[in-house]
């Protein structure tokens, strides 16, 4: 549901672009090879950063920002993947609220906190809204001989504009006064962690110090000989 595009930060700070696509969900395999065609060794180069994202979550991308956690994302991502169609759309809706979008914990714990609005698929303006509510969950007891007279839209407009509630993502949501819980702390479940650099460089570096100890000493008339030279 999340592709992000990783960019090796070092290199681009002196002026190279090293970008690769990285899916999520991914594992810690999938991280490393990014990693290892970017050249963030996490020795002379650490630090990366997100050039760009795309997601057919509707209005998440625009809540994201180059600085975020790969952990964190994998996270996220894991949980929009456990998101039923319904759930999906009722995120995409309150994702424009914008009352829990400040960052990926907020937006995680958004994932959680789904029960805390009211969802209505294709009620797209005032009128709709104020036919649903009396006709289909009975808010108002509006007599039958008077219904063709009923200011409908009226009626909408006073609901919407008394509530944190928008018209989007295919309908219309609301914040139905629940608590909002805040499941997730900001430590990234274990399962979630997959940000490792790659091991081969680390390797090649073991390698060449291994076979620097092992080498044998230079031979001893060169070296008397440089001995020589440098007593001249």
């Amino acid at each position: 549901m999340i592709s992000a595009y990783i960019g090796n930060l070092g290199k681009y700070n002196e002026g190279i672009l090293a970008v690769e696509p990285l899916r999520f969900p991914a594992s810690t395999e999938e991280v490393q090879a990014v990693l290892s065609k970017i050249g963030v060794d996490g020795i002379r180069y650490e630090e990366v950063f997100i050039a760009d994202y795309e997601t057919n979550v509707a209005g998440l991308r625009n809540h994201l920002g180059e600085g975020e956690s790969i952990d964190e994302l994998n996270y996220l991502a894991s949980l929009l993947d456990g998101l039923d169609n319904g759930q999906k759309a009722k995120y995409e809706a309150a994702l424009s609220l914008g009352e829990y979008t400040g960052s990926v914990k907020d937006l995680i714990n958004l994932t959680q906190n789904l029960d805390c609005y009211e969802f209505y698929p294709e009620v797209q303006n005032e009128e709709e809204l104020g036919r649903y509510l009396i006709d289909e969950c009975g808010a108002l007891d509006v007599p039958e001989h008077i219904k063709d007279y009923f200011d409908y839209e009226a009626y909408g407009r006073d609901m919407f504009l008394n509530t944190t509630s928008d018209f989007a993502g295919g309908g219309y949501i609301e914040n139905n006064g629940s608590p909002f819980m805040e499941h997730y702390d900001g430590e990234v479940p274990e399962e979630y962690q997959i940000f490792s650099y790659p091991d081969e460089p680390r390797h090649s570096i073991l390698e060449a110090l291994k076979q620097f100890r092992e080498a044998p000493p230079p031979e001893h008339g060169k070296t008397a000989k440089a001995a020589t030279h440098e007593e001249r």
